[in-house]
């Protein structure tokens, strides 16, 4: 398929090609059915073309969420653009949801794999635990206003080591290799430039209309699988769950061993084998619908 679609490359200057891309106008709905159909039932390269550069901007938005990871911003568009080609190449129409959609996830792993092949982790192992780790350590500090530079606070390290489902050394040793001169946003772009990568953070401000597009509609899939997969825990796993993770004032511990007789370190193992249990309900969902690559 890499032959028969001409994607525009960002190595020619980056301001240039973001200027360039958003000249693709958006498809309507049923225009981006009849592509879609048009290249699954005959292989048409010009449909194809279409939904690739119509969703340009999506990748550029998506790529821009990967800064800091001291990466040419540019190669990660361009891992982006690999993955936007295969959602397009497995989109089935039929299904009812738009390409935006199924695209992210194809879009966000083929950035992820890049990252992880590129960044200096890899030289230490990758396990699911160090993946996930990577990915949503920074998300993590910041809900919890974690700001500062240096080891994480005792209470900062357990808080995230519950959110995300894995114990308290991999927090602490992720977080250091995370916080040394591999993911500075001031280190410079070039060796031989003065621009910094901090000079290309994304204008929150100027949301693309792919971009709301495609959350929305992500949000809603995201919504359903959640719910679908919440009916594979216990009537206390699916409490604690809601309780813990899915209010926006979470109950403590605490509360929750008053409430069913029994240890805070206990209600935290339910809460943590719930979660490892939902992850993998949800995965399974979303695979049976295509959306996930294996």
């Amino acid at each position: 398929m890499a032959n028969a679609i001409s994607v525009m490359s960002p190595d020619g200057g980056l301001s240039r090609y973001l200027s360039e891309i958003r000249k693709f106008p958006m498809l309507a709905r049923d225009e981006e059915f009849m592509l879609a159909k048009r290249w699954k039932e005959h292989e048409d390269p010009e449909a194809a073309h279409r939904m690739v550069t119509s969703h340009l901007r999506l990748v550029a938005k998506i790529a821009m969420g990967y800064r800091g990871y001291g990466l040419p911003i540019g190669e990660v568009i361009s891992e982006g653009n690999v993955g936007l080609m295969q959602a397009v190449k497995k989109f089935e129409p039929d299904k009812g949801f738009r390409l935006a959609t199924y695209a992210m996830w194809w879009i966000r792993a083929s950035i992820q794999e890049y990252i992880l092949r590129s960044w200096s982790l890899v030289k230490m192992g990758t396990t699911a635990a160090q993946k996930k780790l990577f990915f949503n350590l920074r998300k993590a500090k910041s809900q919890i206003s974690a700001f500062e530079d240096g080891d994480l606070l005792p209470e900062h390290v357990a808080s995230i080591a519950t959110k995300l489902g894995v114990n308290e050394d991999e927090v602490v040793s992720m977080n250091r290799r995370l916080s040394g001169p591999d993911a500075s946003l001031n280190a410079p772009m070039r060796v031989d430039g003065d621009a910094e990568w901090q000079d290309w953070l994304s204008d929150d401000a100027q949301v693309s209309q792919e971009s709301e597009l495609a959350e929305s509609e992500e949000k809603s899939l995201r919504m359903g699988l959640l719910e679908e997969a919440m009916s594979e825990l216990s009537d206390r796993e699916r409490h604690i769950m809601t309780e813990r993770r899915l209010r926006d004032d979470p109950t403590t511990l605490e509360e929750l061993a008053a409430q069913y007789g029994v240890s805070r370190e206990r209600v935290r193992q339910i809460e943590v084998r719930a979660f490892e249990k939902l992850q993998k309900a949800m995965q399974a969902a979303a695979r049976e619908r295509n959306l996930v690559n294996d």
